[in-house]
């Protein structure tokens, strides 16, 4: 997290979003209080205790494991657009929602997740990392048809 906390720093990103439960409330617990939060509380896929996000405005959203849901993303770009702090409250899973905050979050954000056994990710919002975002996601957009 001290890291993380040196890279807001010196980078003075224009927004910090997090997906996640435990990096939420990892950022929070270190004075880094994301623009917003994405959780569905859980850690691991198990239930666990709420994240205290301080947040402005909290919205709820439906996305189901495995799935990224027109509403999940009509969620995140609201919660972008509005001017406050947001915290999303997932019913289902938030994994996969991180291509859809990157693919809509200002230029020059950091949108930070965590790995499972591996730590936490930072990725910068750049043109560049849209277009790549906007791949994976129509690759997958063709795995669904071909079901």
């Amino acid at each position: 997290m001290a890291r993380i906390k040196n890279m807001i720093e010196s980078e003075e990103p224009s927004a910090v979003i997090s997906v996640g439960d435990t990096v939420s409330k990892n950022l929070v617990e270190n004075g880094v209080i994301p623009k917003l939060a994405i959780v569905d509380n859980k850690v691991m896929r198990k239930k666990s205790e709420p994240v205290a996000i301080p947040a402005e405005k909290t919205l709820a959203t439906v996305n189901p494991a495995g799935t990224i849901t027109e509403e999940a993303i009509a969620t995140i770009k609201e919660a972008i657009e509005c001017g406050s702090s947001v915290k999303i409250l997932v019913d289902g899973e938030e994994d996969l929602l991180t291509l859809i905050a990157v693919l809509h979050a200002p230029e020059n954000s950091l949108v930070i997740y965590g790995q499972p056994h591996q730590g936490v990710v930072v990725i910068k919002v750049t043109k560049e990392k849209r277009r790549e975002i906007a791949e994976i996601l129509k690759s997958m957009e063709n795995v669904r048809k071909a079901k």
